[in-house]
């Protein structure tokens, strides 16, 4: 039974094997990884039949692809956290974007109801004058 050990992701794995096409098969080579903590346990590689050099080289690039797709998925992880990142930062932008909106219709709302009382304060005050004018010209004739 082979049993593998699993490693916490924050923690670094070593594979120690070569990659190199030697055909010498003349000692077993212990320095195979039994586990890639980050793979599935049906798709971690097995040991090989050290006595086969085909068994050694499948071995050798079920490894590799191993490492490979390990490296993928953490790829995938960093890309999918950035990913979360920039679509908070694009709500952001756009709260931002509604509140900026909102702020320049408030503002023109404003600027519209200024202007408007103006007006109004500019009649009134012309109709107090006129009124104040008239009190004076009964005022003077009485």
């Amino acid at each position: 039974m082979i049993t593998t050990a699993r490693v916490p992701a924050d923690k670094s794995v070593q594979i120690a094997f070569s990659l190199n096409d030697s055909t010498e098969l003349n000692e077993p080579d212990n320095s195979f990884p039994l586990a890639f903590p980050d793979l599935d346990q049906q798709l971690q590689p097995l040991p090989p039949c050290h006595a086969s050099m085909e068994s050694v080289q499948v071995f050798k690039d079920h490894c590799k692809m191993a490492k490979e797709f390990c490296d993928v998925k953490k790829e995938m992880a960093l890309l999918e956290e950035r990913k979360k990142k920039l679509m908070a930062e694009l709500d952001d932008d756009e709260k931002e974007n509604l509140d900026a909106a909102r702020l320049e219709r408030e503002f023109r709302e404003l600027a519209e109801e200024n202007q408007t009382l103006i007006s109004c304060h500019n009649h009134y005050s012309e109709q107090l004058e006129i009124l104040r004018v008239q009190n004076q010209k009964r005022q003077g004739s009485s």
